[in-house]
């Protein structure tokens, strides 16, 4: 049986005692069904995990931190995600895949064509949905550094670091991933389920991205992440 894995917001020390909360100890007790002193993994998304053993049931449960080890299943490549927001389920799916792929940052992007309302009343709702996403799914994956996702932005916004390649995928490209140089630090951009508007394609090359393309197919926003992000971690990545 895998040895489950748990996300602790906290600082953590072999030898600490911690109290889980609430929705923690019904995932352990109740879901998995631990016993007493049963094995787990913890970390706290600032790079490796514990060793830590199930101390006792009760009304609130206890583990016990134990050894260190300095794993790292991070990507070589770094990977920034600028993602046009697109509906419920398919940004909730892309953000899962990010994640398991190995992406570092994401950067929602309010577009021309955005359908999602996300006022001001809404927008922390959403932000905490994508970090419970994010956190689950870094749980499920294996790794022990969070990706981080920034407030959604518009495209005026955005600005690629000095040492990054940027790519915006559009369906009329004439280049593809193949046809680019290696790099250590790549920024992908892809639209919402409407695509861009040819002044948002304009804006992204005046900001140094390139434009690249996947064949004679349109794909959906969020298969087109998952694509893209394979596809450069299969080239320049950890994917091999």
């Amino acid at each position: 049986m895998r040895i489950p894995r748990l996300y602790i917001n906290q600082e953590l020390n072999s030898g600490d005692i911690i109290k889980l909360d609430k929705a923690a100890a019904s995932y352990l007790i109740k879901v998995l069904r631990l016993p007493v002193d049963a094995s787990l993994i913890i970390f706290n998304g600032q790079g490796g995990s514990y060793q830590a053993r199930l101390l006792e049931h009760g009304k609130q449960p206890e583990i016990k931190v134990e050894k260190f080890e300095a794993d790292d299943n991070e990507s070589p490549l770094k990977i920034t995600l600028i993602q046009g927001i697109s509906k419920g389920d398919h940004m909730d799916m892309t953000i899962q895949k990010a994640v398991e792929l190995g992406v570092s940052e994401i950067i929602p992007l309010i577009c021309e064509r955005t359908v999602v309302n996300l006022k001001a009343d809404r927008l922390d709702k959403k932000m905490r949905h994508w970090q419970g996403i994010i956190t689950n799914a870094s749980e499920q994956c294996g790794r022990n550094t969070l990706l981080h996702i920034h407030p959604p932005q518009k495209l005026v916004n955005v600005v690629l670091d000095e040492n990054q390649t940027g790519f915006i995928l559009q369906p009329t490209a004439i280049n593809s991933f193949a046809t680019q140089l290696a790099a250590a630090s790549v920024c992908i951009m892809i639209g919402p389920e409407g695509g861009f508007t040819d002044e948002e394609i304009n804006l992204s090359m005046e900001k140094g991205f390139n434009e690249v393309r996947f064949g004679p197919r349109v794909l959906r926003t969020e298969t087109a992440a998952i694509a893209a992000i394979s596809i450069l971690q299969s080239q320049w990545g950890d994917l091999n």
